[in-house]
């Protein structure tokens, strides 16, 4: 497939954030703009009105080279697993899910002092998707396996095991938690949906028409622990098989032969050439004199000349 077509395939949301982070990253990396003045600064923010640092400090990965790769990857990954499976059809909840993410990370962070949230914000999806696929089996390194919801505690180890420091990656659990809260537990709990995407925010997105979620995707996603820095990078691989997080596996297998005893349930259809047929037989039925029984005939008297 060519770069151009893959490009293209990217869901609507993935594909604007992975092209802002490839822009502004490499805008840094060739000294177009400097990194001191996106980073995220409440000071610089609040008193000097400097609001685009409110959405740059999320689109920067550090220098070009393997590091960047290795986010670029991981964003991908799940961002556009995401997307295309919980979120299907639903681009503009997505980007709901990002923008509740952005806030609250950008409420924590003046307090934990850090300057670029888009490895925290990474981190969110891979919460979200983990709670999301709660049966899925991946294996880490060939080493052992394990349920989805505990990737994010997976690579959190990987990463002290790296000696990064874990404050990136708790943040983005701590946000993917509380959307996953406040979207899948809290309304089954009490009848309320208090993230419910606004109006607004749909009218900004097309709804396409197929917002079923595919009942079986099979793919290969690469996991990593999102380091705190640029410069310490891990990688972790996983071969996982998607499904539709709504249904439980015996329910994939009713709703996959649903279609067919519907079918199976409604009578044939009459063709058109056997219905012209049947209305030749009655037409040439009227036409055709009656013959009297040989009873009736045999009965009748018999006058002579």
């Amino acid at each position: 497939m060519a770069m151009e077509d893959w490009y293209k395939q990217l869901p609507i949301v993935t594909r604007f954030y992975v092209t802002a982070s490839f822009v502004i990253t490499a805008a840094c990396s060739l000294d177009v703009i400097e990194p001191k003045s996106i980073y995220f600064n409440p000071r610089l923010i609040f008193q000097h009105m400097e609001l685009w640092r409110l959405l740059t400090n999320f689109c920067f990965f550090g220098a070009l080279g393997l590091d960047f790769l290795f986010h670029m990857f991981f964003l991908i990954k799940y961002s556009k697993a995401l997307e295309e499976g919980s979120f299907r059809g639903k681009s503009a909840d997505f980007f709901w899910m990002l923008l509740f993410g952005a806030v609250l990370l950008t409420s924590i962070a003046p307090f934990v002092n850090i300057q670029f949230l888009g490895s925290s914000l990474t981190f969110m999806m891979v919460y979200v998707w983990g709670r999301r696929h709660q049966y899925v089996q991946l294996s880490f390194l060939g080493i052992f396996t394990f349920t989805a919801p505990y990737l994010p505690w997976v690579l959190l180890a990987f990463s002290l095991v790296l000696r990064s420091s874990p404050v990136v990656d708790l943040l983005g659990m701590v946000a993917g938690h509380a959307y996953y809260f406040l979207e899948d537990v809290y309304p089954r709990m009490s009848g309320r949906r208090p993230l419910k995407t606004p109006s607004l925010v749909k009218a900004m997105f097309p709804r396409s028409d197929d917002a079923q979620p595919a009942i079986v995707i099979q793919d290969a996603l690469g996991a990593g622990a999102a380091p705190a820095a640029p410069g310490a990078a891990a990688g972790a691989a996983a071969d996982v098989a998607l499904r539709d997080p709504g249904l439980q596996p015996e329910q994939h297998h009713l709703q996959a032969q649903q279609p067919l005893q519907h079918q199976q349930q409604q009578p044939p259809e009459p063709s058109a050439r056997d219905a012209a047929h049947a209305a030749a037989e009655a037409a040439q039925q009227r036409l055709q004199p009656r013959i009297p029984p040989q009873s009736e005939v045999q009965q009748q008297p018999v006058h002579g000349s």
